[in-house]
Parts: C-alpha cells; sequence; structure tokens
C-alpha cells in the first residue's frame, strides 16, 4: 500500500516508480492513495483524478494492482498487524528488494507513507526505466470528464491560432515556500514569512530573497516574464494561456505582462462557471487541465522548475520533443538588472538572452547525472531518454 504526498505532479512521478518498484519485487500494487492533507487540501481520491480501471488493465500484463486489500489482508491491517515506513529517498531498486521485499514477506501488507522522489533517476535496469514510462505516458489517463474539459479548452484557444502556455509559478503558496519576495510590498512580504512560519513541513524559515534570486532560485515574477518572453522574440500577437492558480498580487503584477501580451488567457476566461464547478476547490483536478493544455501548446515556458514543469517537460520530450523553453533563471536576472539599471541596450540584452537559450528548447539530450548529489542531477521525468525515439529513429519510422 501506497500513500502518495504533495501536488498532482509530485504524486504522478511517484505512482509511476510505485508501480515499477510493485512490478520489480513481484508484490501486489493496490490503488495508490493521493495526498489529502499537504497544502492543497484536495480531498479528490485516485478515481477523481485518473481513470482507474484503465490504470489496472493497461498494467496487468506487468503487475497485479487491486483497488482494495482482500478481506483477510484488510483484517490484518485493522489489528495493526502491518508495517508502515518512508523508504530512503533517491534508492537504486537493490534496497527495495534487500530492504522492503523481506519487510513484505514478514508483515504481509507493507504501507509506503512517504513516495516523493524515493526511487533513484539513473543506474536502473533499462526495463524498469521503461516501465516508469509506459504508467506515466500511457497508464495514467485522467478522467474523460477531465479529459473532455481538457479538449474544449485545447479546441477553444487553437480556434484562435497558435498558443503558448506559461507556467507562472507566483502563487501565494510558492512565494512563502521559496522566501521570493521581488516585487513585493513590506506588507505583502511580511504575510509571506507568517505564511511560512504557520506551515510546519516548510523546513527553510529565514531566507534571504535577493540572494535566493540571484542564485536563480527563485520563480520569475511576472515582470521579469515579460521581459525576457519580449527579449525571445515571442511575438505579441500570441495568446497565453496562464497555467497557474491565482497569481499573488492579482492584477498590479500582472500589468505589465498583460500590456506587453494583451491576448492573456485562463481556463476560468475560456469557461463557463458551470464547467469549472465540479473542480472548485480540487486543486489536483485543475492542475490536471493545465497538464493537458501544457502538453498540446505550441510553446511551453515554466517560469520555474518545479514539479510540473519538469514532468510536462518530459511528456513533451516524448510527444516528439515539442518546443520547451527552458530559462535559465540565474542568467536573466542578472541580465534583467543590467538592462533596467541602463548597462545593455534594449538590443544587447535581446541579444544575450536569445543566444543564452538557443540550445534550452527541450530538444535531444542526455540528462546529466552527479553521483551522490541526486537532487542537483537531472530529473528522470524531465528528460526519460531511455523511452525517447531519437529524431534518427523518428525519420525511420515514418518512412
Amino acid at each position: 500500500m501506497v500513500s502518495c504526498n504533495g501536488g498532482l505532479n509530485q504524486m504522478r512521478a511517484a505512482i509511476c516508480d510505485m508501480v515499477a518498484i510493485a512490478r520489480y519485487l513481484n508484490v501486489t500494487l493496490i490503488v495508490p492513495e493521493l495526498d489529502k492533507t499537504s497544502f492543497w487540501n484536495d480531498p479528490s481520491e485516485f478515481q477523481d483524478i485518473f481513470d482507474v480501471d484503465h490504470f489496472i488493465t493497461s498494467l496487468r500484463d506487468e503487475v497485479r494492482i487491486l483497488k482494495e486489500l482482500p478481506p483477510r489482508l484488510k483484517k490484518r491491517v485493522e489489528l495493526g498487524m502491518t508495517y508502515s515506513m518512508p523508504p530512503i529517498s533517491w534508492s537504486d531498486i537493490s534496497y527495495y528488494h534487500n530492504q522492503i521485499l523481506p519487510l513484505i514477506q514478514k508483515y504481509k501488507v507493507l504501507h509506503l507513507n512517504r513516495t516523493d522522489a524515493r526511487l533513484a533517476n539513473n543506474g536502473q535496469p533499462l526495463d524498469l526505466q521503461k516501465l516508469r514510462c509506459r504508467v506515466n505516458f500511457s497508464a495514467l489517463r485522467f478522467t474523460s470528464q477531465i479529459e473532455e474539459l481538457g479538449r474544449r479548452v485545447i479546441k477553444l484557444l487553437r480556434q484562435n491560432g497558435p498558443f503558448l502556455v506559461l507556467h507562472l509559478r507566483y502563487e501565494m503558496d510558492m512565494l512563502a515556500f521559496s522566501g521570493c519576495t521581488q516585487g513585493c510590498s513590506p506588507e505583502e512580504a511580511e504575510e509571506l514569512t507568517r505564511m511560512r512560519y504557520a506551515y510546519p513541513w516548510w523546513k527553510e524559515k529565514i531566507i534571504n530573497s535577493d540572494l535566493k534570486r540571484k542564485d536563480g532560485l527563485c520563480p520569475l515574477t511576472p515582470e521579469e516574464t515579460a521581459l525576457t518572453l519580449r527579449a525571445l522574440g515571442i511575438d505579441q500577437n500570441i495568446q497565453i494561456y496562464i497555467a497557474a492558480g491565482e497569481i499573488y498580487g492579482g492584477e498590479r503584477r500582472m500589468a505589465t505582462l498583460a500590456e506587453s501580451y494583451p491576448r492573456l488567457v485562463r481556463k476560468e476566461t475560456l469557461l463557463e462557471p458551470p464547467d469549472l464547478r465540479f473542480f472548485q476547490n480540487h486543486s489536483s483536478q485543475m492542475a490536471a487541465l493545465d497538464y493537458l493544455v501544457s502538453l498540446e501548446s505550441d510553446i511551453f515556458v515554466p517560469t520555474y522548475d518545479g514539479n510540473m514543469a519538469k514532468v510536462v517537460e518530459g511528456h513533451r520530450r516524448f510527444l516528439g520533443f515539442k518546443k520547451t523553453i527552458l530559462l535559465d533563471r540565474k542568467l536573466l536576472v542578472e541580465l534583467i538588472d543590467q538592462y533596467n539599471s541602463g548597462l545593455l541596450s534594449w538590443d544587447q540584452f535581446s541579444s544575450a538572452v536569445k543566444i543564452s537559450h538557443s540550445n534550452r528548447m527541450g530538444s535531444q539530450s542526455k540528462r546529466l547525472v552527479i553521483p551522490d548529489r541526486p537532487k542537483e542531477e537531472d530529473y528522470f521525468y524531465a528528460n526519460p531518454y531511455e523511452c525517447l525515439q531519437s529524431s534518427d529513429d523518428q525519420l525511420l519510422s515514418s518512412t
């Protein structure tokens, strides 16, 4: 049994890992339980977001998945005859074979109560890596209700030409967690600090926003994003779909972006209120809708490398290396500050931004591997190259 933790895309990657681990250990997996207690406070069950029957049947040749425990094992759990633990982060499959499997044999039911990043990015058997992809790209299908709404949003956008999806991570929780307050008023900065101290699982409390920003560890602000898109030469008439929750600071913070790119849209402006009624207070279902639209966009631009940014980047690579602009935030804030202080002309600024991003478009590449520092290396789900057709393969298969 597994209980996932985190937002939708953190849980999505975890589900892929847990299926692969269950297959490798040749044990039965119970349909994963989703996080209902984290910041997002979303009561959705697995079957509210994913097509659970498709999930089970599409993987039946690999792993046995059940919706719930068989009665005799349910009795053991009710009597407390089970074992619950978090597996060690970034572990090799050998850890699960040597440490976890004996516990399952001993207790019959093992409950893994944390699942984020519990399987290493690299050094795993090829068939295990390919199974992680199969779960992600084939077995995890959203419910028909979410898929249908996603198709409607994409159709509405397509009717008006090409569109860019901007994953603008500038919601209150993101800023409170990261401690990034660039462009915020003193009152807002104080509010964000109070929120950070209110959540015990956000371990870092004292944060220097300026230093963090200079290190490229802050999401770009809406104002920085507008400058960056213009510098990259993104057409100012393109539709921009904002894939995000409520932007902190509201219209005041969005004004520069809206002035530069007047065709800004969101799911809330494209759809009627009744369409979104079922999704209210269900942030994971809202995120699922944004995920589908992000996959289909002509260009995808995340302003921060969180879980959604990474998982969508990898999925777009799988769909044929679709254009994903991977922003170098550390360099960008340095260039933006130089431009704003008059050290760079617009042409110099724009040229530097274009040159530095010319090979950051989600094209084919190998993952960066950093032994013993998995948090700093490339994430498996952002570039699952073991599962991707090279452009040469694609040419061969299309001839």
